[in-house]
């Protein structure tokens, strides 16, 4: 039986009941529909992050044209940075790449996926990403060639739209608490998903049979997430944006407009898309979402740029293995979705900065630990700080910025979030590496971590936003 709320909206877009409870009852339903879908979806998504060095090794066994040229510009950065000659550092940089092109994908579709379902609504936007990521891993599964695989990477990228349209679903309810809470369960779902569904694509490549490539069961079971996704949202998802909120273009010069702002990283950072709708929000209000974009995008830029590097460090000074790693990551994934569930979905609305700035402070020594130690013990102090920022911080922010933006503008916000922490993934790895071989572990790791004062100082330029 499909959830409906749409009778507990009312006509300012809030939702109205006869009392509290319902309304908090309606929007525990709305929470539990968004994390199970989103699970779902992150399960599909993350199956192939073990593989990825497997399939790159695979095709880089023949003479496809596309992976030649791509590997071309791979043995360019190498070469320009000084990385070693070596096969685990190549499938990293290769691997890197490809991620960097995902993220620019992402970068590009978000602000228009979040803007459209403003307009049209946010279950039937659900449902077409839902469909290209469908056909995304049905090309993946029958991909014979390094092209084919590359095109199943494009089409997701353009598609990945689930999640920002997911935590606009939760920026739609009514209650900060019930906001809160929703955007901390998006951040168990990734916890969750990034730590089971790489251990469910390793198993199922590792036990493939003889006769088949042994990426051919994960990109199966991925479309089987993903196919299972799409029948819970039609069935199961209800519309959390009532009809007589949803934006309506004016004309086809403000269409396009519109479409310009969301098109150009200078106007992401500003919002710009905001100040065009017929109820832009105040001065005060944009001065503080830009703010908030620039500190998420600041930290995600740092924060993925030396994540994509402790694949680097591990290897040259531990000699980890990719059994290791992945035990590592394993480690980070089960601490952040302990540290989201027990301590991230009890921060009460009005704390969120403070927490913010605990977290992004934390990550100081933690990379520092990292860094400059010279045995496990050292890097698993960093890993377990790290673990509470990476928990505590994209959940924090993204409940701030839901805060931001009337009923029928929650998508565009959620949508040019997304977008800017893209762009900061597709950056950040490029940067970090070049600074991480030319200059050294220890100055990178101490670099970067002192820079985490930037986002710092930019929280203390928020104004009006309640920092109890």
């Amino acid at each position: 039986m499909p959830l409906d709320l749409g009778k507990e909206f009312n006509q300012k877009g809030g939702m109205s009941s006869e009392t509290g409870s319902e309304e908090a009852i309606g929007s525990s339903r709305v929470i539990k529909s968004v994390f199970f879908a989103l699970l779902l979806d992150l399960l599909g998504f993350t199956l192939i992050l073990p593989l990825l060095p497997s399939i790159l090794d695979h095709y880089g066994q023949t003479e496809d044209s596309v992976y030649q040229s791509l590997q071309s510009i791979v043995d360019w950065f190498r070469e320009a940075v000084g990385v070693p000659m070596e096969t685990k550092y190549n499938s990293v940089l290769f691997g890197g790449l490809i991620g960097s092109l995902f993220s620019l994908l992402q970068f590009m579709s978000s602000p228009l996926t979040g803007a459209a379902s403003d307009h049209y609504g946010r279950k039937p936007l659900l449902i077409l990403t839902t469909l290209g990521l469908m056909s995304s891993y049905a090309v993946w599964a029958v991909s014979c060639s390094f092209s084919m695989f590359l095109l199943s990477r494009v089409i997701g990228g353009i598609c990945k739209g689930n999640v920002s349209l997911c935590t606009a679903m939760i920026a739609d309810l009514p209650c900060p608490k019930a906001r809160n809470k929703g955007m901390m369960m998006v951040g168990i779902a990734f916890s969750l998903g990034f730590t089971v569904g790489p251990l469910m694509g390793a198993y199922f490549a590792i036990n493939s049979s003889k006769e088949e490539v042994f990426y051919h069961g994960p990109a199966v079971l991925a479309l089987v997430f993903s196919a299972a996704d799409l029948l819970f949202i039609i069935v199961m998802l209800p519309e959390t944006l009532p009809k007589q909120n949803k934006t309506q273009v004016s004309s086809v010069t403000s269409g396009i407009q519109e479409s310009g702002d969301l098109l150009n990283p200078v106007a992401l950072f500003h919002f710009s898309a905001l100040t065009r709708t017929e109820d832009p929000p105040s001065k005060e209000k944009m001065q503080n979402l830009k703010v908030l974009g620039l500190v998420y995008f600041t930290y995600l830029f740092l924060f993925s740029g030396l994540e994509f590097t402790l694949s680097f460090l591990t290897h040259q000074r531990f000699q980890f293995t990719s059994m290791q790693q992945g035990k590592m990551f394993f480690f980070m994934g089960i601490t952040m979705a302990l540290i989201q569930g027990g301590y991230a979905r009890r921060i009460k609305p009005g704390h969120h900065i403070r927490t913010v700035r605990l977290a992004i402070l934390l990550l100081i020594p933690a990379f520092a630990l990292i860094g400059l130690a010279w045995n496990l013990k050292m890097v698993y102090i960093g890993l377990i700080l790290y673990s509470f920022a990476a928990a505590i911080v994209v959940p924090c922010l993204t409940t701030l910025v839901s805060d931001h933006g009337s009923a029928n503008q929650k998508g565009t916000v959620m949508g040019i979030l997304r977008s800017l922490g893209a762009l900061a993934r597709a950056l950040g790895p490029i940067v970090a590496s070049s600074v991480y071989w030319i200059a050294g572990a220890e100055t990178c790791f101490i670099i970067s971590s002192t820079s985490f004062i930037i986002p710092l100082v930019l929280l203390r330029r928020l104004g009006g936003l309640k920092q109890e």
